[in-house]
């Protein structure tokens, strides 16, 4: 399930954003300040929902503050604002914006933009991936040939355990349900339960040596990868 965070400083837009977002199968959670926002873990949203005009900090420093976090470079944001004016644009799409609503806005609008952003960075993401090596210190995944290893060493994955270990490793700190992790790795296979999940997350962890508790268990959400 994709996560969502709106940040607006109106109680009343955030529960119409979230109550009609969760409608449409997506997790929200809600910060009614930016400095709120910028203590809740980030990595694990798929997708920012910012208001421009904040009290304590506007939607553009927030933004500007995010993009400054390399494991948040790629995580989209939509501004919804009541500044329609051009420079007010392009100073959105400068400091990062993947999408620009203005207010007042209608629901089925934000909805369409939130499915085709969230989409369309899905495919970025397979994208730059499928063109590069993954690594982190000594762990390596070669999305070429399909290969992951240790200090050098092949550690001899299935194509499960290196489909999930790829998607993990691809946003470090994300946090992955079950159900999720299922969907994209075992799309077509309706016998696979939920717990199966576990296990083969046991046997990655064996193999991966010194980077098993790399891939740590959120406890009641799923399964993330930490790059520390």
């Amino acid at each position: 399930m994709d996560r969502i965070l709106v940040v607006d400083d109106e109680i009343d837009i955030c529960e119409i954003l979230k109550f009609n977002l969760e409608n449409n199968g997506y997790a929200v959670d809600v910060a009614n300040s930016g400095k709120e926002a910028l203590n809740m873990p980030l990595a694990g949203y798929n997708l920012l929902l910012l208001d421009v005009m904040m009290d304590d900090m506007s939607g553009f420093a927030l933004a500007a503050r995010i993009r400054q976090d390399a494991a948040l470079k790629r995580t989209p944001i939509i501004f919804i604002t009541a500044k329609t004016g051009e420079n007010d644009l392009l100073t959105g799409f400068n400091v990062g914006a993947d999408d620009y609503i203005c207010k007042p806005f209608r629901i089925s609008e934000v909805i369409a933009r939130v499915k085709a952003v969230i989409r369309r960075n899905a495919k970025r993401v397979v994208t730059e991936v499928s063109n590069s090596n993954i690594t982190f210190n000594g762990l390596e995944l070669n999305v070429e040939t399909k290969r992951a290893y240790v200090d050098g060493m092949d550690i001899s994955l299935t194509k499960k355990e290196f489909e999930v270990l790829c998607m993990l490793m691809t946003r470090p700190g994300r946090v992955y349900s079950r159900e999720e992790i299922l969907a994209r790795v075992w799309p077509d296979d309706v016998n696979v339960l939920e717990r199966s999940i576990d296990v083969n997350m046991a046997r990655l962890r064996k193999k991966l040596g010194e980077y098993a508790n790399n891939v740590v268990s959120r406890s009641g959400y799923g399964y993330c990868f930490v790059n520390e």
